[in-house]
């Protein structure tokens, strides 16, 4: 089983603007074994967010090996020439350690922010990634899209990684996987769906018929994590800041069709969490293996949690990847 650590940028009057928090997080996930430091995307967050793709260039410089995953990037608002490059330069700063997870947003404020309409969310989507993967992989790229037309374009270095970075995307209906299989090499599940339906999500996502030139078709479980010594303490963490989170998810998903999840029970939450003591979440861990996950994606610090709680959650993930291993 493959480990993501789903890394906090929420900012708060006492931040460390230098991200030293997420520095030394991603270093001590780098010695604990995981896989992945992941950056999410926000924007028009009070009282502040850092920005995903300068920060995870931050964290390329003070890792060494872990992979720099991002779950996900808003792709219909960022120009794709711009985001091929500056990706591609990320992934050659890095030796190769790029993973560009993107999503479509559901945030009417965003959209609206760089002045993208919702309605034109998914043709962008489509038309950012088909032109991402051809400047990657390509010498010379003519293209007349809808919202970007090159001509003889290419890129100048391009990624390290051959024949390209991994593409995620995120999205749970059947139009999101389908789009994923078609133009992707992973799916990231959403932190709110329930162990009842991802089996059957899996299963759906599998059976679309994938596209040319993709590289796969892993499956990312992102999930809320947190270890401890015993089942009480990482609950007694874990689940007030939590619950600020979850709180603050319900107005932002407003438009969404999943807001209501966010307002659960800790029951109902802990049974789609990996959170416990090391032997809780080797068993958590292994039902999501058990489901077709190649991967899970952990957030262990919600905003307002100390930096503290969570480097004893990723020391204690460090010792549930020994035990698997073992």
């Amino acid at each position: 089983m493959r480990l993501g650590l789903y890394v906090n940028l929420f900012t708060g009057k006492d931040d460390r603007p230098a991200l030293a928090d997420a520095v030394e997080q991603a270093r001590l996930a780098e010695q604990a074994g995981f896989d992945w430091v992941v950056l999410g995307e926000r924007h028009l967050h009070r009282p502040g967010y850092h920005e995903a793709l300068t920060s995870l260039t931050w964290l390329a410089a003070h890792t060494e090996r872990i992979g720099l995953a991002t779950a996900g990037l808003i792709a219909p608002v960022y120009q794709p020439v711009w985001l091929a490059e500056t990706l591609a330069h990320l992934d050659v700063l890095s030796g190769g350690r790029v993973t560009a997870g993107l999503v479509l947003g559901y945030r009417p404020e965003e959209f609206a922010l760089y002045g993208i309409p919702p309605r034109e969310k998914v043709a962008r989507f489509e038309e950012c990634v088909e032109l991402v993967t051809r400047l990657w992989t390509e010498e010379s790229v003519t293209y007349e899209g809808r919202f970007a037309s090159v001509t003889d374009a290419f890129l100048s270095p391009r990624p390290a990684q051959r024949p390209r970075p991994r593409l995620w995307n995120g999205g749970r209906v059947p139009a999101a996987l389908a789009r994923t299989a078609r133009m992707c090499d992973g799916w990231t599940t959403s932190f709110n769906e329930t162990d009842a339906e991802l089996p059957v999500k899996i299963a759906e996502y599998l059976s679309y018929e994938r596209g040319p030139g993709t590289l796969g078709a892993d499956v990312l479980v992102c999930r809320e994590g947190h270890c401890a010594p015993t089942s009480l303490q990482a609950r007694k963490a874990l689940e007030e800041p939590l619950r600020g989170l979850y709180d603050a998810y319900g107005s932002w998903k407003r438009t969404s069709m999943d807001a209501g999840r966010y307002a659960q029970e800790w029951d109902d939450i802990a049974a789609r969490s990996v959170v416990g003591s090391p032997e809780q979440c080797v068993d958590g861990l292994g039902r999501y293996a058990t489901m077709g996950a190649d991967g899970v994606i952990l957030r262990v610090q919600p905003p307002g949690m100390p930096q503290a709680d969570a480097l004893r959650a990723i020391e204690g993930f460090g010792d549930v990847l020994r035990r698997l291993e073992g």
